[in-house]
């Protein structure tokens, strides 16, 4: 099959991995008007966690819901305890605190697990390769492909057909009526919260076996989630999904044409949006 069109197809995955990252970056900024540069963090926990229950024996099966609920836990108790206290503060102070977090996650990854990142190896099921004709792609790849698919749903029908989505919704139009409508708005950002963390721990789950595991990961996929929120727009689920999805590609062809300039690109991808479209592409106009 032709080299580029094996290098779309895993920028799809790759790009599948970023809307996880991202969507959850998306939706808080979106309900809380809250910056959270402690996000890529939880995507290191996800990793280290599916890491460490795989070290325990358990099932890779059971680490995709398992680890995802551990870092959702625990964003919830770091909102419900620390992020509550800045929420009314200016934003400067939500980027202090965050990054304060994140650092601090970070350093508590290398005393626990050291500063070498390490392997962790795909299911014994998704082993090996797939061969249709001419068609040759790694069993893993295609099941993080299909299963992202399904999650991206399943996120979608969370947030246009719950009443949690409706009222994540309303408040990223305009927080101040949710307020109004005598809904516990606390409650509201801690399960938000929540959430936007679980499915970033789940894309460290899923990038692990690609990509392995290190302490310094998550400064990556900050930045790189960031990117996707502003190519697609700031609070858009859509968005996030075709930012994800256009970050991956250009970054997976890129590696073939030009392999140096491939982070690079994506750099040039979003500046080149944000020149023709200020809001994102699916962004509502400021």
């Amino acid at each position: 099959m032709n080299l580029y069109v094996l290098q779309v197809i895993n920028g799809v995955g790759i790009g599948m991995i970023y809307f996880l990252l991202a969507v959850g970056l998306s939706i808080v900024f979106g309900l809380l008007r809250f910056v959270n540069f402690a996000h890529g963090a939880f995507y290191l926990l996800g990793a280290y966690a599916c890491y460490q229950c795989l070290q325990w024996g358990m099932n890779f099966w059971v680490v995709l819901a398992v680890g995802p609920l551990i870092v959702g836990f625990s964003a919830w108790l770091v909102e419900r305890l620390l992020l509550r206290r800045v929420y009314d503060m200016p934003h400067e102070f939500h980027i202090l605190f965050t990054l304060g977090l994140a650092m601090a996650i970070q350093e508590l990854v290398i005393l626990t697990w050291g500063p070498v990142g390490v392997n962790v190896p795909p299911p014994d099921a998704l082993k090996g390769v797939v061969m249709w004709g001419s068609f040759i792609y790694p069993k893993y790849r295609i099941f993080l492909i299909a299963l992202t698919a399904v999650l991206a749903v399943l996120i979608w029908l969370l947030l246009e057909r719950t009443k949690l989505g409706s009222i994540v919704r309303a408040g990223s139009e305009s927080p101040e009526m949710v307020t109004l409508l005598s809904i516990n708005v606390y409650k509201v950002f801690g399960l938000t919260f929540a959430l936007g963390a679980a499915t970033a721990g789940l894309a460290g789950v899923l990038a692990a076996p690609l990509r392995g595991v290190e302490p310094f990961m998550g400064i990556e996929a900050l930045a790189i989630a960031f990117v996707v929120v502003v190519i697609g727009g700031m609070g858009s689920f859509s968005g996030a999904l075709l930012g994800g999805l256009l970050v991956g590609i250009v970054q997976s062809v890129m590696s073939t044409l030009w392999p140096q300039g491939a982070s690079l690109m994506i750099y040039i991808a979003m500046a080149m949006i944000l020149l023709l479209r200020p809001d994102g592409l699916m962004g509502r106009r400021s």
